[in-house]
């Protein structure tokens, strides 16, 4: 079975990721990684960071010329920035010159330094940092490429940004290219002025804001996930992934909210069948039902608060003592929202992978894709 760990803080000399489960003869590199992690830094309203803090690729274990080899795959992504960072991140213990006293409302400061018994922030801050999110980052791309190995494709698209929202328009797997060349990440183009404007206008009131986002998997056949134990449960995975990307802080599958206030008459889709087989008349569910997928695209919304460092600081404490203070800064974005959908579609990717490699097994791809094409065969006849 599928499984990753990450390790590596915001400013140390690297992220690492190692990936375990992943079939042999999967075709992975350093380049593909590379353009994962660009897409991962879209979008208006990222600050000056993003092209300072380069993020460069090392496969340093699991694969020979181009494929996996069915072990452990370990993958760096170093930190370009390190050098300007190594006296800060490697002073003696309780020899910090510059502690960081101020939690950040919002952020994982405060929370931590009372968990872990720290009056120094950056103990906490380093590791809580979104950047992380590119060892995940890189997990969801080797997911990517073996769910590709069977027809199965992730897209994400930002939906909303503060009080901008896009019409009910749904991209389709072969609108990436398009998605990713808008500066805020929206298929519906009409509204992507009105989006720059508001992180925009932001950004000249030192102030942040976030946004919704859609990610979708299609060709995902009926099936995958459980109904037989709680964590098995599809929907269960999915969020649990979702919840875990910094600023989400809402979870929708499907009409998921809407829901709630309608009639059952109208909230389930109804099943039919024709010459494709088995089909809904409507998509309310997201595709997902009891726990596990029902062939239909899967939907899932996250909706992600504006970010918490703000360069018009918030009031704090100072922890050692105790009066008011404003919360510290450090580089920061206005807008993150288009790059979370990024790292949504890397959630999303590894949630399906994980159910899939349980579901078909195997210890090559080849394995992997032959069962996967006789139980869809297997659907496709029922």
């Amino acid at each position: 079975m599928l499984r990753f760990l990450t390790a590596g803080e915001s400013h140390g000399p690297a992220l690492t990721a190692i990936v375990e489960g992943l079939p042999a003869g999967l075709e992975v590199s350093a380049e593909g990684l590379s353009a994962e992690l660009r897409r991962r830094r879209l979008g208006h309203g990222r600050s000056k960071r993003m092209v300072i803090e380069e993020d460069r690729v090392e496969i340093v274990g699991g694969v020979r010329f181009g494929h996996t080899l069915g072990g452990p795959v370990a993958v760096l992504v170093h930190n370009t920035e390190w050098p300007r960072w190594q006296e800060e991140m490697a002073v003696a213990p309780g020899h910090t010159d510059k502690p960081l006293r101020s939690p950040r409302p919002g952020h994982a400061d405060l929370s931590g330094m009372l968990k872990y018994d720290t009056r120094d922030a950056r103990d906490i801050l380093e590791r809580a940092s979104a950047r992380e999110t590119a060892a995940r980052t890189v997990a969801g791309h080797l997911a990517r490429r073996l769910l590709g190995e069977v027809g199965i494709e992730v897209l994400s698209h930002v939906v909303a940004i503060g009080g901008v929202a896009a019409g009910e328009v749904r991209p389709g797997p072969g609108d990436r290219a398009g998605i990713d060349a808008s500066p805020v990440r929206v298929f519906d183009r009409s509204v992507e002025a009105a989006m720059v404007a508001v992180i925009d206008a932001a950004h000249d009131a030192r102030d942040t804001v976030g946004g919704v986002v859609e990610v979708l998997g299609y060709g995902v056949p009926a099936g995958l996930g459980s109904h037989v134990q709680w964590d098995r449960r599809l929907d269960g995975a999915l969020a649990q992934a979702m919840m875990a990307i910094p600023a989400v802080k809402g979870v929708e599958i499907g009409e998921g909210w809407s829901l709630a206030a309608s009639p059952g008459s109208i909230a389930h889709d109804e099943i039919e069948h024709g010459p494709g087989g088995f089909r809904r008349r409507t998509d309310r569910a997201g595709g997902l039902e009891g726990g596990m997928s029902t062939g239909q695209t899967i939907r899932v919304r996250l909706a992600a608060k504006p970010l918490s460092t703000l360069m018009r600081p918030l009031a704090t404490v100072d922890v050692v003592t105790k009066q008011p203070a404003e919360a510290f800064r450090e580089r920061s974005d206005v807008c993150a929202v288009p790059a979370t959908g990024v790292v949504a579609e890397a959630a999303m990717a590894w949630v399906l992978a994980v159910e899939a490699t349980r579901m078909f097994g195997g210890d090559t791809v080849g394995d992997f894709t032959r069962a996967a094409a006789a139980y869809r065969a297997r659907l496709a006849g029922f």
